[in-house]
């Protein structure tokens, strides 16, 4: 039986991914303004598509597959949930008008490197994975959780190598952010 609080957190995960898109879509704007460009994403449907499948899919397996909520499991995958947003919003406010779903030729208008861009390259991307995995194994769904991590891992492989290609063409950004890790502080 799906719990209460479950449907509402997904879909207050779903609701916040529906308003990003509208800020997206304004920094989008705003950048163009300024002389960035879009550039071809060859991943973004395939992003999109795994954020409602995993967001309707963990829901769908609690209730078709019967799946309890396991306190040994559920409260630490809600641990990281809450830090993943935390981060997400922390990279979002860093990257202030830089931040959109898409890849933009912005990196003229000067690279992000103030919050979690201190130390890394990707927060966002971080906190995407890890909430990928954590909001559904917060109900013990434990196969969305498996499906949607490793369908995400293979369109983060190419979205990455995507946006760094954009990136790493510009020497500042190389200069400013080249050096640090992806993911992971400290590890380069």
């Amino acid at each position: 039986m799906l719990s209460a609080w479950y449907a509402a957190l997904a879909a207050a995960v779903a609701a916040d991914r529906l308003g990003e898109f509208a800020y997206s879509r304004r920094n989008q704007r705003r950048l163009a303004e300024r002389g960035a460009r879009p550039v071809r994403d060859p991943v973004f449907a395939g992003m999109v598509l795994l954020q409602v499948s995993y967001l309707c899919g963990a829901p769908l397996e609690v209730v078709l597959l019967h799946r309890r909520f396991l306190p040994w499991l559920g409260f630490p995958a809600l641990a990281v949930l809450i830090a993943a947003n935390a981060l997400r919003v922390w990279a979002m406010l860093a990257l202030s008008v830089h931040w959109n779903m898409q890849i933009m030729a912005s990196q003229s208008l000067g690279a992000a490197s103030s919050g979690p861009y201190r130390w890394i390259r990707h927060p966002n991307y971080v906190a995407i994975f890890l909430e990928v995995a954590a909001l559904p194994l917060a109900h013990t769904a434990w196969l969305t959780a498996t499906v949607a991590t490793m369908a995400h891992i293979a369109l983060l492989k190419r979205r990455i190598a995507a946006e760094e290609e954009v990136l790493m063409s510009d020497p500042g950004y190389v200069r400013q952010m080249g050096g640090k890790p992806r993911f992971i502080p400290f590890l380069v």
